[in-house]
């Protein structure tokens, strides 16, 4: 609860910002699109649900590095500080098999492991060279607002009896967390293209009681990682 609080309190707090700026600061719209990298099984703690299932199923969480895009607004507060609000949306599906079982016929026992994070972040960026140098390398720090959908797909196995059976587990959630995030745009006019790298981190909970984790109690999906960035943005 006290993160939750805190974080709201920093989006509060910069969308404050942004609404207090006067109406001649600088204000730019960007759209990125690249890369989102989830933490791999050595950053994830042994609660997280993918952790868990390797165990027992066959997947790596490299399966799940896909395409990620999103779009922001930014104003400038200073001619050294940006203040954006962004929203972002990225989606993966993994194929996993059993690891060491199989149907009576010797075939796979087949699943789809599925992840979707909608983030909405809220930013603070440091311009140590300003808005009017030919370059603008920045840093920045925030909080993201995930909302997320997990869900595994397929065929399973009771370990009581080793019946196979179908079925599909869902959990969605929203968790937030923080963002730090560093990169460089070019101006060209009043346009502008850049790239950068943004880190993400938070956690959802899922029901313990609908099959997660392999029954482990309080399982978690980790849904930080790393965005690497091809941005383009327009001035005005």
């Amino acid at each position: 609860m006290r993160r939750l609080t805190f974080c709201l309190s920093v989006v509060a707090l910069i969308t404050g910002f942004v609404a207090a700026s006067p109406a001649a600061a600088q204000q730019s719209v960007s759209f990125y699109v690249g890369g989102f990298h989830p933490r791999g099984f050595d950053a994830r703690g042994t609660d997280d649900v993918l952790f868990q299932n390797a165990n027992f199923l066959t997947f790596d969480t490299k399966d799940f590095n896909s395409a990620t895009f999103g779009g922001e607004w930014l104003i400038g507060l200073h001619n050294l500080f940006d203040a954006g609000l962004g929203i972002g949306f990225y989606q993966n599906t993994t194929p996993s098999v059993y690891t060491n079982l199989v149907n009576a016929n010797g075939t796979e026992i087949e699943q789809d492991l599925k992840l979707r994070i909608v983030p909405f972040t809220a930013t603070i960026r440091f311009l140590p060279l300003g808005h009017h140098g030919p370059v603008q390398p920045y840093i920045g720090a925030g909080v993201g607002v995930l909302a997320w959908r997990y869900s595994e797909t397929g065929d399973f196995v009771d370990t009581r009896d080793n019946s196979i059976f179908r079925d599909a587990f869902v959990a969605t959630g929203t968790s937030t967390g923080p963002v730090v995030l560093g990169g460089v745009t070019f101006p060209l006019g009043a346009i502008g293209v850049g790239g950068e790298i943004r880190y993400q981190s938070a956690k959802g909970d899922l029901p313990a009681d609908q099959g997660f984790a392999n029954g482990i109690p309080n399982p978690k999906i980790d849904l930080g990682g790393m965005n690497y960035l091809f941005m383009i943005g327009v001035r005005f």
